[in-house]
């Protein structure tokens, strides 16, 4: 367990549009870039382990992509490499932070200075939603599922803790890099979970275009 006060101020940054990583999830991740690979090797030197995911941010004027500004930083947990070099690698999240300034170096990748202040909670024990109610939320993500042509085990989902419930299918769904964001940004469970009933309500409705999916 990473304590706050083992948590580095620069942190390598990953920035993959869609990819979402919340505290207490687990992430896997294919990495071949040689930028990104040099980035794994150069972590697991260090005694944390920890690379910040964050989503891009189009910003005007800029050559690159810019960064938005809180991420979710992950220790790499499982790692093995590939006869051509690639690398498979698990993140497990640790805590939110909030970017303070880009780190200029020699890393063919980028680097960031990092507050985790205001995250605190990210590093305590599994949240839960008291206000939740499991089955209409399950019946809206059924009817989600039905129209994407998705499957699920749905034995699986219905004994599911709240958190692995909400932040899992916050990860795996297919939301824009805007969506992912605001589910990653959510101050608490419940509110992610209203988020996330939000995007799922929004999207059987067409995406607003006024034609109803169910």
């Amino acid at each position: 367990m990473i304590k706050n006060m083992d948590l580095p101020d620069t942190i390598p940054i990953f920035h993959l549009g869609g990819a979402l990583l919340l505290p207490r999830s687990r992430l896997p991740l294919h990495i071949f870039e040689p930028r990104f690979l040099q980035m794994i090797d150069d972590a697991l030197k260090t005694p944390t382990r920890l690379i910040g995911m964050v989503q891009p941010n189009v910003v005007p004027g800029r050559s690159g992509p810019g960064l938005h500004t809180i991420g979710c930083a992950g220790r790499i947990t499982q790692f093995s490499e590939t006869e051509d070099g690639r690398y498979m690698i698990t993140l497990a999240g640790i805590s939110r932070y909030r970017v303070v300034r880009e780190v200029e170096g020699f890393a063919p990748y980028r680097k960031c200075e990092v507050s985790w202040e205001g995250f605190a909670q990210d590093l305590d024990s599994e949240e839960t939603d008291a206000n939740f109610k499991r089955k209409p939320f399950l019946d809206a993500l059924g009817r989600y599922f039905d129209v994407r042509g998705l499957s699920a085990d749905w034995e699986t989902l219905k004994d599911a803790d709240d958190e692995l419930l909400i932040n899992s299918l916050s990860m795996m769904l297919d939301f824009d890099a805007e969506d992912k964001q605001a589910l990653l940004e959510a101050p608490s469970l419940s509110t992610r979970r209203e988020t996330l009933m939000t995007l799922i309500e929004y999207a059987l409705r067409g995406g607003g275009d006024g034609e109803m999916m169910q």
